[in-house]
């Protein structure tokens, strides 16, 4: 084994071997090109004499049961505890990473907290989680540990969460999806100039994603997007956001509205002004869409979703805390009738809005 990846064991999949004996990884749109002892922009895909491998395999950043609502996902079995775990890199360069410390980790080491599929899933059944996310970084990365430790999920009756840049391949979208109940995917801006600059993608192959989700898959999404000030705050760009949403996806698809604070390389904007976030939701309901939601600010009314038909509050919401709880047994609205479009159980779940850090070995 090449002593760079010395660790670096677990086979990758969706690569191929080019004619000038490079080998390319087909995991995500960049399609690395890779010599032996290289790894891919993402730094945890690497090759390793004629294979490709994943570098982070079994080895997670750490474990925190969180609130559903907090990845966030509020039409998917609300009030519910997920446990949560990533392990390091990503494939995009996102100069303003709320995560940075984790996405683009380029220390290895500082994965410590070591854990087999099986063991998290047996954890997750343990502290009564009705799900797991692959989060923190994008799962996209580390695909085949998440899609094994999903597969030992549904075994004991526990969903499985996506919370990605939704930056990737077809034919590994299609083995990743394949596995997933739910996903939150950030749409990060609505325009190729904002994808390509502040973080080296392309906003089609974001498009593809969503509309393939939409489209050819059951998993339950929701779509963020981080308003950033100056950056992809603007009228006419939420406008077009919205409409392409409505057009492509639905009224249904519920959009979240979050606010940025300065971090990574993006120090010098400043926070999101909750009106931007409530001027934002506005012009999605305008455009006809039934869920917009605002997020990291304290808005009730941004927060809790209402029934599109009557206007009666479903699912009350203060931060991450349940407050009201307007649906029958089946899902629908109890005033008229309308079914929610989402998962959900015949109560809500009791978890609120506190976190729980996990160590799966001490």
């Amino acid at each position: 084994m090449n002593a760079e990846l010395q660790g670096a064991h677990f086979p990758a999949r969706h690569w191929h071997l080019l004619d000038d004996g490079r080998i390319q990884c087909d995991v995500c749109p960049r399609y690395c090109k890779l010599n032996d002892g290289q790894r891919g922009l993402c730094f945890v895909r690497a090759r390793d004499g004629g294979q490709m491998v994943l570098t982070t395999y079994g080895r997670s950043s750490g474990f925190c049961v969180d609130p559903i609502e907090k990845k966030p996902l509020n039409h998917f079995l609300p009030g519910t505890p997920v446990l949560s775990f990533g392990t390091a890199g990503c494939n995009l360069t996102c100069k303003f990473c709320q995560n940075w410390d984790i996405s683009k980790a380029r220390e290895i080491d500082r994965l410590n907290d070591a854990a087999s599929p099986l063991e998290i899933a047996a954890m997750a059944e343990k502290l009564n989680c009705r799900s797991v996310a692959y989060t923190y970084n994008d799962p996209v990365v580390f695909m085949e540990y998440a899609i094994d430790t999903a597969i030992e999920c549904k075994k004991r009756g526990i969903k499985n969460v996506a919370v990605t840049a939704g930056y990737m391949a077809p034919a590994a979208r299609r083995e990743f999806y394949a596995h997933m109940d739910a996903a939150n995917v950030d749409l990060k801006a609505f325009t190729e100039d904002f994808y390509h600059q502040l973080c080296g993608g392309h906003l089609a192959d974001v498009l593809d994603t969503l509309v393939y989700l939409k489209h050819e898959t059951d998993v339950w999404f929701e779509i963020t997007t981080l308003l950033i000030p100056g950056k992809n705050d603007g009228d006419a760009e939420l406008a077009a956001l919205s409409a392409w949403v409505m057009n492509n996806l639905g009224p249904d698809v519920p959009l979240h509205f979050t606010a940025f604070h300065p971090d990574w390389k993006m120090r010098d904007i400043g926070n999101t002004p909750a009106a931007s976030l409530t001027r934002a939701r506005a012009i999605a309901q305008a455009a006809g869409l039934h869920f917009v939601y605002t997020g990291n600010v304290h808005d009730e009314a941004g927060g809790t979703t209402f029934c599109p038909h009557c206007g009666a509050v479903l699912i009350g919401r203060d931060w991450h805390q349940l407050t009201r709880w307007g649906l029958d047994e089946h899902g629908g609205c109890r005033a008229c009738g309308a079914a929610l479009p989402g998962m959900f159980e015949a109560r809500p779940g009791t978890w609120g809005r506190k976190r729980l850090p996990v160590r799966l070995h001490r």
